[in-house]
């Protein structure tokens, strides 16, 4: 029933300067800035997703206010793309996802999950009445959210939400996990110390991760050194700031994945 990601939310304290981080690192421009219910917003598209920035803007941003208290600026929510809004609904509501209803928009149908039943993740659904243009590079490889209970968080994205597992094992002493997202990837990794799940860190694919650094290094940000990722065959390097408070890593993956 999920098809793929839909969107992230990131959430930041000024619309303007989040645009022109996020510009930078994707090397695209932005929607217009809207403001509606006192947030302001904006959203970048990527050949798999998009990244939609939100700010406060009035005194009527209380949810978004409260998130940007509960660690600063950052990755917030995670929202799923599926095809049949009305069957995903029926389906988290029969696993105890404590759905809210689905809510109608110009262009969409969504809904979100109790927070407290996604374990502190902000997790939404969303099935677009039009199709999303997407086709820009580069997209998202894998979203890493953060757990202290490995075991429930497989139960929810796979069992409940019907994500294929295609990675179990202990890395360096950690358990991680991966489960296949449309062409991209959840990867969970155990985290002892945290207190609930968290949505974390965003890895984007590039086709050149010598040429990316380079543009981004130029760019004036700070860019660690290309090394190899932990897939045969792929190249990382981190971004160490500008990214609105979201760990970033960029990858070249290699020509063939599972």
């Amino acid at each position: 029933m999920i098809s793929g990601f839909d969107h992230v939310v990131i959430a930041v304290h000024d619309i303007a300067a989040g645009v022109a981080a996020y510009e930078t690192l994707l090397g695209h421009a932005a929607s217009p800035v809207v403001t509606r219910d006192d947030v302001a917003s904006a959203t970048i598209s990527t050949s798999n997703l998009s990244v939609e920035l939100m700010a406060p803007a009035g005194p009527g941003a209380a949810r978004l206010r409260a998130a940007l208290e509960d660690g600063g600026e950052g990755l917030k929510s995670l929202v799923f793309a599926t095809p049949d809004i009305d069957a995903l609904h029926r389906r988290c509501e029969r696993v105890g996802l404590g759905p809210e209803a689905v809510i109608e928009s110009a262009n969409a149908r969504s809904f979100r999950a109790d927070t407290q039943r996604t374990h502190g993740a902000r997790l939404f659904f969303m099935q677009r009445k039009d199709e999303a243009t997407g086709g820009r590079s580069p997209g998202l490889d894998h979203l890493v959210l953060r757990t202290p209970d490995p075991e429930r968080a497989a139960a929810l994205y796979g069992a409940r939400l019907g994500l294929d597992m295609r990675l179990d094992r202990e890395v360096m002493g950690r358990r991680l996990m991966f489960f296949r997202c449309g062409d991209a990837v959840v990867e969970i990794i155990h985290d002892d110390a945290l207190a609930r799940d968290v949505l974390w860190r965003l890895s984007w694919r590039v086709t050149d991760a010598d040429a990316e650094r380079a543009r981004l290094a130029a760019a004036g940000l700070n860019v660690s050194e290309v090394r190899a990722g932990m897939k045969p065959g792929s190249k990382v390097f981190t971004v160490r700031d500008k990214t609105c408070g979201v760990p970033t890593l960029m990858i070249q993956v290699s020509p063939k994945r599972d």
